[in-house]
């Protein structure tokens, strides 16, 4: 081959041609790509819905039930005496309603264990079953897992194998929301005193607006839900905007399924919370003392500690846990602002496999159909 100024001339333009056409076909490549990302996208928002966070609300109480916090609130209880009435029990001091269409005070048993297997089979169609190793394991063998608990540990719905588990875990497990909850601790504060000095909702009621009282064997506790069992409650929202604004922040609060919840909880003087398990070990409830008087202990799984104003406790509350106020009627009530965390090794696509599994209302329609 004679190489000359023209050959020479030739092969540049005949590369730069050939880039040219690739770079065609890359941008190509591109599009179709970004399209079919797109697509997913739109697919992936249709079936999960919109966050809870952006705007997913329910006005009252939650869908599911009408409890807060798994105990029967003033609203459960006036559905028990009418179609579920027959169906109230008391244990450990409370009130449940054991009614069918209340995802938490309804036992567990094979009809919630192969509603879960379902579910579970229907995500893993839908996504992958990569990463499902616990979640399957644990919801195969769910019986077996909440039946064979030691007394001091035994979540009430479902529960995850393999995490670790403790009472009380470090600040530094969840360190970003803990942080961020305690610098917001004056907002939150405030909001709570202008929330609890409301007039009463309506004549013959000794609580403000959005106030809801638990059922205690001696003293009072309120709490004031601002999501309740992963539903929103959008006219307590709309009286809170900081703390809606704090919880949006947050970047393991568990916004999207039953085990989620925020709310403003008060203790009056005297009051005892008595004895009780939560519904699973996939998270940690948190409480930012707002006011903490003295005489007021939490102990969960028999290790006793003390609130602090401004500062968080993180605890597993499906350890047997139980909470009191004993101080003066001088003294005011203990507050708390309590949210629900992610526990911290619990995988994001665990996390999303049980937000698609325990979805609000997802398992009662299952069962309807």
């Amino acid at each position: 081959m004679e190489w000359s100024l023209e050959s020479v001339r030739e092969m540049v333009a005949g590369g730069m041609q050939s880039v040219r056409e690739c770079e065609i076909c890359a941008f190509a490549i591109a599009m179709c790509v970004l399209l079919l990302f797109m697509w997913y996208c739109y697919r992936v928002g249709r079936e999960h819905g919109t966050s809870p966070l952006r705007g997913r609300y329910l006005s009252g109480t939650s869908r599911i039930g009408g409890v807060v916090g798994g105990f029967m609130s003033s609203d459960c209880r006036g559905r028990g005496k009418g179609k579920h009435g027959s169906l109230l029990e008391e244990q450990n001091g409370f009130a449940f309603c054991q009614s069918s269409e209340c995802f938490r005070c309804t036992s567990a048993g094979e009809s919630l264990n192969q509603r879960l297997y379902h579910s579970l089979q229907e995500y893993a169609k839908r996504y992958t079953w990569s990463g499902m190793g616990r979640v399957h394991k644990g919801v195969r063998d769910q019986g077996r897992y909440l039946n064979s608990r030691p007394t001091i540990q035994r979540p009430e719905v479902f529960f995850l194998p393999d995490l670790p588990s403790a009472p009380f875990f470090s600040r530094e497990v969840q360190r970003h929301d803990v942080e961020l909850l305690e610098q917001s601790f004056p907002a939150l504060l405030a909001e709570f005193e202008s929330i609890y000095h409301q007039p009463p909702a309506r004549s013959g009621s000794s609580l403000p607006p959005g106030w809801k009282a638990n059922s205690t064997p001696r003293g009072q506790w309120w709490t004031y839900y601002l999501v309740n069992q992963g539903t929103p409650l959008v006219l307590n929202v709309r009286r809170c905007p900081r703390a809606w604004r704090v919880l949006g922040q947050l970047r393991t609060f568990i916004a999207n399924n039953v085990f989620g919840n925020a709310c403003f909880s008060v203790l009056t003087p005297g009051a005892l919370i008595t004895e009780h398990y939560g519904p699973t070990n996939v998270r940690l409830r948190c409480h930012l003392g707002l006011r903490v008087p003295p005489s007021c202990e939490l102990v969960v799984g028999g290790e006793p500690q003390c609130w602090s104003e401004g500062s968080c406790l993180l605890f597993d509350d499906s350890f047997l846990h139980r909470a009191f106020h004993d101080g003066n009627p001088e003294d005011g009530p203990r507050v708390v602002f309590m949210v629900d965390l992610w526990h911290p090794n619990v995988a994001a696509a665990e996390r999303q496999a049980l937000d698609y599994i325990f979805t609000p209302g997802r398992l009662e329609d299952r069962e309807g159909k």
